[in-house]
């Protein structure tokens, strides 16, 4: 849903005619506050007309002094007519919204930044979250809100540690980003560690993939899931914004409240937001799982200086969770564990505008503090972990230049400073990495070329080095990686494109998969790490075919990567018995993943649709071709949807197939199928839109295991749930 928010301010010069009136306003976007361009004001009366500007703003003057119509048009709009009467002094602001159309054309983008290329726009059809659909997919988590998404699984070990895993590839080869800058936390590093970002105010949630991802990470074959939540002011608006939203659930008793606030100050503009959310013990169909319950405090503030050159500002966060980790399994602590994580983040970002808006330069800085404690159900620590990091980047992003199109070259740096306390024996260690990158496109008719190259050189040092450790010689590694990505995309009409994508990738082994030596209390595992290793290198491979018809609009991809080294924390069948906990011990070895996901809409009547989605992986090892462990299922949703101006109705079977392609030491998961609804209500009050969205997941109360799960010997998932979600946008 999109509203435009028109500020009239009728001026009555002394100099001119009583009946010239200058009207000017702004297009905005109610669900991700940005503007929207291209937007037609038109005036039938006098034909006058005008557009608005890429920033939303526009301006028109018309001699009349009667009442007179406004009529509003948008591609992506219902027509909103509007009438005006210039004599009136009540007439001082008017807020008008526009319900959005049912596009059966190709994908049309319209932002600011205007540097979206074709393999982006063809993968935004799959892979980005936003609007009324983001808006009712919003879960506990991160990777939960994003668990039907093609290619995606999750894995976890209760409710509150999930993270979003990618065909396969788990751990750092995804990347979490913030408005485009890497999240820190411990996620990437064990099952046990929380993703330590707060969803429910994302404005948009992209699954990245392709060569443009090496301007961020060396991982080419992985991806990266960049959460827009705008926390940084990028325009300054001419009125203030206010979001107030929160949400229930029945299956945990949780709840969560949220206001977050935009006010300019031209030339300032200043953004907070503040969420708080709790959960109690989460209810499965086999009882509740005692030591799941989770509270989250998230708090940001944020200003920026914007004028014509561009803008620069700067912001702060706070993000606190506590959570528990189910135990009463073998080698679990009886009761469980629960885990305290602070984190703290500074950032600066800035944006200089060169010939035009779309060639700029961009800096941006972020330093975080991050504490993680461990603690037995006595109260005693067992584990701590503080991070402090320092990132910093500079790009130039450009239009135009010799046969490209446009580009992006850049460089960054990161410090990173790891203290280890309590029972864990991984050394204290600093790390250091710089890396160089480039990222052009070329369109030779109906040929899109795009492709991408980063070199990163990587330095890690423990502070203590140990000759003569059971698990190898700790001391100072350094590696040098250049990771490639290219892909060719064909247009065979205006509706249908073809395309290859070929990656070289790599991957430094972190500093936990090094030098871990020694229990890990909440992950319940024995961790031993291999200081030899090498970095993770691999070959990928990816075609796809992307289909956008009047009524049916599919896409289907087929991937093969093929790895000569794979760094994993593989159960090794032996047991510690002065913990007794079972011992993971990390091999990089040579291993393949390949097989397919896609989905279609179809829109078989008229405001009806059928929708499905479907994600196969297959792993294994090279010298064997047994299963790699933790490899999801085949997995899909197939669902039914009613779409009628304000009203989203809709129902979908989440279903997997029977996982017993597994490791040696790994358990197998039965296949299931349940069944959820929803609907979705937007209504507008005063000058405000709302958004209403209630759902009924696992109606049947089935009970099924998630295959990524360590715990899902003691874990069905949740039972069955209501969830029901309020936004308020003025």
């Amino acid at each position: 849903m999109k509203v435009i928010l028109f500020i009239l301010i009728f001026i009555n010069n002394p100099l001119a005619k009583s009946d010239l009136i200058v009207i000017e306003g702004v297009v905005l976007n109610a669900e991700t506050s940005e503007p929207i361009a291209n937007a037609v004001i038109y005036i039938p009366e006098n034909e006058a007309y005008t557009t608005t500007k890429s920033d939303g703003t526009f301006s028109l003057r018309i001699e009349l002094n009667q009442t007179f119509r406004i009529k509003v048009t948008h591609l992506a709009f219902q027509e909103k007519l509007i009438d005006i009467n210039p004599k009136s002094d009540n007439i001082k602001k008017i807020i008008i919204y526009l319900v959005p159309k049912t596009l059966n054309l190709s994908p049309v983008v319209i932002t600011d930044k205007n540097n979206l290329t074709i393999y982006d726009e063809i993968k935004d059809y799959s892979s980005t979250l936003r609007g009324k659909e983001l808006q009712r997919n919003l879960s506990q988590t991160l990777a939960s809100t994003l668990k039907n998404e093609i290619g995606l699984s999750v894995r976890s070990m209760g409710p509150a540690p999930s993270r979003p895993v990618f065909r396969g590839l788990g751990q750092d080869r995804i990347l979490l980003e913030e408005d485009g800058i890497k999240s820190i936390d411990l996620s990437a590093t064990s099952p046990d560690h929380a993703v330590t970002i707060e969803p429910f105010n994302s404005v948009r949630i992209e699954v990245l993939r392709g060569p443009k991802i090496l301007t961020k990470t060396s991982s080419s074959i992985g991806g990266i899931v960049n959460i827009i939540k705008d926390e940084l002011p990028k325009q300054l608006h001419n009125t203030y914004h206010l979001t107030l939203g929160g949400y229930v659930e029945s299956v945990n008793k949780g709840y969560l409240g949220s206001v977050q606030t935009e006010v300019p100050l031209n030339p300032f503009s200043t953004k907070f937001e503040l969420t708080k959310r709790k959960t109690s013990d989460i209810n499965t169909p086999e009882g509740q799982l005692n030591n799941s319950a989770s509270e989250i405090l998230n708090a940001s503030a944020g200003i920026s200086f914007i004028d014509e050159f561009g803008y620069i500002g700067s912001s702060f966060q706070l993000y606190e969770l506590d959570y528990g980790i189910p135990g009463g399994f073998i080698g679990a602590h009886p009761k469980g564990v629960n885990i305290d994580i602070q984190k703290k983040q500074l950032r600066v970002d800035s944006k200089v505008k060169l010939n035009d808006e779309n060639d700029f330069l961009q800096f941006s800085y972020k330093t975080i503090y991050y504490r993680q404690k461990e603690f037995e159900f006595s109260g005693r620590i067992g584990s701590e972990f503080r991070i402090i990091t320092n990132l910093a980047e500079i790009a130039l992003n450009h239009t135009n230049f010799s046969i490209f199109d446009e580009g992006i070259l850049g460089l960054s740096v990161e410090h990173r400073d790891f203290e280890i306390g309590g029972f864990v024996f991984t050394p204290p260690t600093s790390s250091f990495n710089i890396a160089a990158y480039i990222y052009e496109e070329i369109t030779l008719g109906k040929f899109n070329l795009n492709f991408g190259l980063r070199y990163s050189a990587d330095f890690i040092t423990p502070k203590i080095e140990n000759q003569y450790s059971k698990i190898g010689q700790i001391r100072k590694r350094n590696f040098s990686n250049i990771s490639g990505s290219t892909s060719l995309i064909y247009k065979l009409s205006d509706n249908v494109y073809i395309g290859a994508n070929l990656s070289k990738s790599s991957r430094v082994p972190t500093i936990e998969e090094l030098f871990s030596e020694g229990p890990h209390l909440a992950a319940y595992s024995y961790e031993v790490g291999n200081p030899e290793l090498s970095s993770e290198s691999g070959i990928g491979t990816e075609f796809f075919v992307y289909h956008k018809f009047e009524k049916l609009n599919f896409n289907i991809n087929f991937f093969y990567n093929n790895f000569s080294s794979f760094i994993i924390p593989r159960n090794s069948g032996e047991i510690n018995y002065q913990t007794f906990l079972p011992i993971y011990k990390t091999i990089g070895i040579a291993a393949l993943l390949f097989g397919f996901d896609g989905s279609f809409r179809w829109n078989f009547l008229e405001n009806y649709f059928l929708t499905h989605s479907m994600s196969y992986t297959k792993g294994m090892f090279r010298y064997n071709s047994k299963p790699l462990p933790q490899i999801p299922p085949f997995k899909g949703i197939t669902g039914i949807e009613f779409k009628a101006d304000e009203l989203t109705i809709g129902a979908n079977f989440e279903w997997a197939f029977r996982q017993d392609d597994v490791d040696i030491f790994e358990q197998p998961t039965a296949g299931y199928i349940i069944l959820n609804t929803f609907a979705q209500y937007l209504f507008y009050i005063n000058g405000s839109v709302s958004s209403v969205s209630i759902s009924l997941d696992n109606i049947l109360n089935s009970s099924y295991r998630n295959h990524l799960s360590r715990i899902k010997s003691i874990m069905p998932e949740g039972g069955f749930n209501i969830r029901i979600i309020y936004k308020l946008m003025i």
